[in-house]
Formats: structure tokens, sequence, C-alpha cells
């Protein structure tokens, strides 16, 4: 494909009674305020950075908590068909955006999008430190692993970028991007469907689980160079020293 996504959006989708202390927790993570609800779609709320264009959102649903992706388009239909030529399955279509998943089974979506967008910077904190969200990670069974990253390389058009662990492959998006897309293989014997975690990248590993911490995270491991936290629904999410900026 010949398309490059410019950018992505991160939807982090919960149940009715779990939006409220889901979006107040994410934007205390983030130090962003809780937009309204979005107009004719009032299930939607973004968290509204000061410099720069929201990617972060909170969505009502039925059913499990989840994070899903959406990627910017300038012609649904036209990058629908490509990626079901490149292994996805279209699922449904409506007015402004396409639902997909991806040939490992993640759902995400193609969305009408022309806007020009702007990343936002990081958030600095009082204790001296730097976070933002900058990087989503797509958990992929080992036996999935070779066929995801071959789609997500063909469809977002963007390079791999140097990892130190085999794991692991980067993706490197282009500049105005909010996030890297890493993709993880989980090790034998774990498996379920491919899904997606939301990564904090910092400039002080330490101080940022303080801090996340402090504002309820539930830890899970700080035993690597990152932290495993989940948030109020449940979802797990990691501190990381990606750099933030």
């Amino acid at each position: 494909m010949d398309v490059v996504v410019r950018w992505i959006h991160a939807f982090i989708d919960v149940a009715a009674d779990a939006v409220e202390p889901t979006a107040a927790f994410w934007s205390a993570i983030t130090g962003w305020p809780v937009g309204e609800p979005w107009p004719e779609h009032p299930e939607f709320h973004s968290l509204e950075p000061p410099d720069g264009s929201a990617y972060l959102h909170v969505q009502r649903i039925e059913g499990p908590p989840r994070v899903h992706l959406d990627l910017m388009s300038g012609d649904v239909d036209a990058d629908r068909d490509a990626h079901v030529a490149a292994g996805a399955t279209a699922v449904a279509r409506y007015r402004w955006w396409q639902v997909m998943a991806s040939p490992g089974g993640l759902p995400y979506c193609l969305v009408e999008e022309s806007n020009t967008r702007t990343r936002p910077g990081p958030r600095r904190w009082s204790q001296g430190h730097r976070s933002r969200v900058a990087q989503v990670c797509v958990d992929i069974p080992e036996d999935r692993f070779d066929r995801e990253v071959a789609f997500w390389r063909s469809v977002t058009g963007w390079p791999p970028d140097r990892t130190t662990r085999p794991e692991y492959e980067r993706l490197r998006p282009p500049a105005e991007c909010p996030m890297f897309f890493l993709l993880q293989r989980l090790g034998p014997g774990e498996s379920g469907p491919v899904r997606v975690h939301l990564d904090v990248g910092t400039d002080d590993v330490a101080a940022e689980i303080d801090r996340v911490r402090g504002q309820g995270a539930v830890l899970l491991d700080d035993s690597l160079p990152w932290a495993v936290f989940t948030d109020p629904a449940g979802l797990p999410f990691c501190v990381t020293p990606r750099p933030p900026a």
C-alpha cells in the first residue's frame, strides 16, 4: 500500500458505570480535562490537551472493557478494500467510519477525517519529570505474530523502528502522529484475542510510577525497565521509558 496513516486515535471502551471513573482517571494521568460529549454521539468523550489535537478518548459500550484504535482515512471505502486485500475483515459501515478487524481479530476503525492535526507535547509534573501517552502496544499470541506484523506494516505504511528486545516490533509513525505503534509477541502458552494496551512514556520511570499509583492505578509488576498497571476499568497499561516528546 502507498498510503501512509498520518494520525491514530485510541479509544478506551468501557461500560456505562465505568465511564466517569475511567475518564477521571485518564484525565489525571494525562493532565488533560475531559471534554463535553460529542455532538450526535454522546457515548464519546475526548481528553482535551491544551497544546495540540485530541487523540485519547473514552467510549461508552456494552460489553467488556477494551482499547481500540481509529486510523484516519481520506477515503474510507478505498482504504477498507485495501485493508481487506491485506487480510483484514470489514465488519460494519457507518456514515463516516468503517469497523474492521485485523487478521488476528483486533477491532479497529477507519475514520473519514481530513483535518490537520498537531501532536501535543508532554505534561511536566510538579516532581520535575514529564509524561504523555506516547505509544500503543498490540499484544499478539505467538502463532499470529508474523501475520499481524506484516499486516500493520502494510496498512500503516510505517517503517520498522529499532528495538532492543526480540519479542517486539516497533513501527515509526510520521512526525505529527501522537503515538508509536509497538507489536508484542506474547510468550508460549499466552493465548486469547489480539488486544491493545496503552503505554505512558516518561523521562523518569520511578517518579511516574509514584505519581500514577497516587492516582489510584493498581501496580501489577515493576520488576522490568517499565511497570505494568491496571486502570479503574481493569485495563492494563504500562509506564515506560519511551520519550514522552
